[in-house]
């Protein structure tokens, strides 16, 4: 250790009041390499090219050069993730090149090579690169299934046999290995900013997949944990309470946990398939920020316009799109913009997805009979300023809202419609009639989230690519386009993070009166943008514009909707 640091004082590389930061941590029992990183004394990667040169030990980019699966799994991987160890090859001599990021961390290299007989030699690579080879490689959790492969435990043969009996499934599922398993794959979620976890059961495999930005990805899991989807299961009811022995009907449920120091909710839905049950996890981070209503995404003309709705003593304003656009985060902006002491506001949600403090928030219960439409009735009585309805599914609840924005309530909620003109005639085939709809809507916004283009490995392309796009899609003159060329930052998926582009459809006199007449939704959105709304595909286009996003990625969130038609008149508007 004292060499160590005497180097590195020789080469002006640690400032002397770090020695003692570093000798503390070494005190507590960390490796010398180790002290240097944990204590912040030093990068990881300026600690690996000192190392390597001061003992002549090689050193790995793991981007360029990785192991094979099948080499891999020739190895225990128990060992592999527990030392952080990453075998990369056999040698002439019949050695094996292990790359380790702690060079002086024996204990692993040591088991290692008692458990494959062979000499080892080591390089040196970063213990972030090591620990993502081995779970793409080998699979989240790898170490943790193949010891539950190696228990011949009486739990493993009642999940093979795909037994009845309760409770050995029950004690299977709370086996520490299940619990860590499940945990493993709960954390790996979390870490690649995933916001849904499907749990799919087939003929051979149990499939893991993690929505990310909005795709889905597959998640590296290794193949023998087929063996314990059962176990894997009821994990998972047993957190969210349901009943592990109904293996023949949905459910749904809730689970509250704590992951890497962070509250999640998640919400559990269960349902039976062709070879077992599959889980969706939907996560909700509880300590995650609420962005403010400048962040959402819109052009600061929409923003404008939509803050002035805001201020409406009254009336029904909209916000519609498919699951998982991102409607409830504009609306938890626009309530928190306008929640102070001399408003009330009051939300009924199915489920409450993140706190509000100041706001009254009530939670649908399909268990108590509290629906949308009876707690609607009750929330009158309690003298609201504002009220949010998490969703208008039905008709008794969008007359009821109705009602409630005719005697001087501000009613916020959102409907599943593709774009804002389909949404009058879309209250009207609910059954509410035309008039309701016209004097009570006040605006909608319709919106999608594109991905935004990751900032490590953002390029201009090429302009014959550029200047096809911009002719193809209407527009006069060249302009710079942009792509992600894919990073270890971004998955290799040339996208990271995700903004709005949105749709801001205004009620007034002229639209009313078609709104009376039954107009089509073709014809809404005529007047519409004939008065100045911008279609989703031209707001998107204001990103594609500003080097934000993907003409590709525009293309897949807004192909199939009517009116954007491929773009023409945008040279005009841009």
């Amino acid at each position: 250790m004292s060499d160590i640091i005497d180097n590195l004082l020789a080469g002006r590389r640690l400032a002397p009041e770090a020695v003692a930061r570093v000798q503390a941590a070494i005190a507590e029992g960390m490796a010398p390499d180790q002290a240097l990183v944990e204590s912040g004394v030093m990068p990881e990667d300026e600690l690996l090219s000192f190392l390597a040169e001061e003992f002549g030990v090689g050193r790995v980019d793991l981007e360029s050069r990785s192991p094979s699966r099948d080499f891999l799994a020739a190895f225990p991987a128990r060992v592999l993730f527990k030392h952080r160890l990453l075998p990369l090859s056999i040698q002439e001599d019949g050695s094996v090149l292990v790359a380790v990021s702690r060079l002086f961390e024996t204990a692993g290299l040591d088991e290692l090579r008692l458990l494959v007989g062979r000499e080892l030699r080591t390089v040196l690579a970063s213990r972030v690169e090591i620990e993502r080879c081995l779970k793409r490689d080998l699979g989240v959790g790898a170490d943790t299934v193949q010891s539950l492969v190696s228990d011949a435990d009486a739990a493993v043969e009642v999940l093979d046999q795909e037994s009845d009996d309760t409770m050995d499934l029950s004690e299977a599922a709370a086996d520490a290995s299940i619990v860590r398993l499940v945990n493993e794959i709960l954390l790996e979620a979390l870490e690649s900013r995933a916001t849904d976890v499907h749990f799919e059961p087939f003929e051979n495999e149990l499939r893991v997949r993690y929505r990310v930005d909005g795709v889905l990805k597959d998640a590296a899991v290794p193949l023998a944990a087929r063996r314990f989807q059962a176990a894997i299961i009821s994990r998972l009811k047993i957190l969210a309470h349901l009943d592990i022995a109904e293996k023949r009907l949905p459910q749904d449920g809730r689970i509250k946990l704590r992951i890497a120091g962070r509250e999640m909710d998640i919400r559990v839905s269960v349902i039976p398939m062709l070879y077992g049950e599959g889980v969706v996890l939907r996560l909700l981070d509880r300590e995650a920020a609420l962005i403010g209503l400048e962040s959402l995404g819109m052009a600061d003309s929409d923003c404008a316009v939509f803050q002035r709705v805001l201020g409406l003593p009254h009336g029904i304003v909209l916000v519609t799109g498919p699951t998982g656009s991102g409607k409830t985060t504009t609306l938890y902006a626009a309530l928190s913009r306008i929640n102070d002491v001399e408003r009330k506001i009051v939300t009924i949600e199915d489920p409450i997805e993140y706190q509000l403090r100041g706001i009254n928030q009530i939670p649908v219960s399909g268990k108590t009979g509290l629906t949308f439409a009876r707690g609607l009735r009750s929330i009158l009585r309690h003298d609201p300023d504002v009220i949010l309805i998490g969703e208008i599914r039905d008709r008794e609840t969008a007359d009821i809202a109705v009602q409630a924005s005719l005697t001087g309530h501000l009613v916020f909620s959102t409907l599943h419609t593709n774009d804002a003109p389909g949404t009058p005639t879309r209250l009207i085939d609910m059954g509410v009639e035309p008039y309701l709809v016209a004097s009570s809507l006040e605006a909608v916004v319709a919106q999608r989230l594109v991905r935004l283009i990751c900032p490590d490995c953002r390029e201009a392309l090429p302009a014959a690519e550029a200047e096809r796009a911009c002719r193809q899609h209407g527009l006069e003159d060249l302009r710079t386009l942009y792509r992600g060329i894919g990073c270890r930052q971004c998955q290799n998926t040339g996208y990271r993070g995700r903004t709005g582009i949105f749709e801001l459809m205004m009620v007034g006199d002229p639209m009313r009166n078609l709104i009376l007449e039954r107009a089509s939704a073709q014809a809404l959105r005529e007047l519409a943008e004939a008065r100045g709304m911008n279609s989703l595909r031209r707001d998107g286009w204001r990103l594609v514009l500003a080097g934000r996003t993907t003409v590709e990625e525009l293309l897949r969130v807004t192909k199939d909707e009517p009116g954007n038609g491929n773009g023409n008149g945008l040279a005009a508007d841009h």
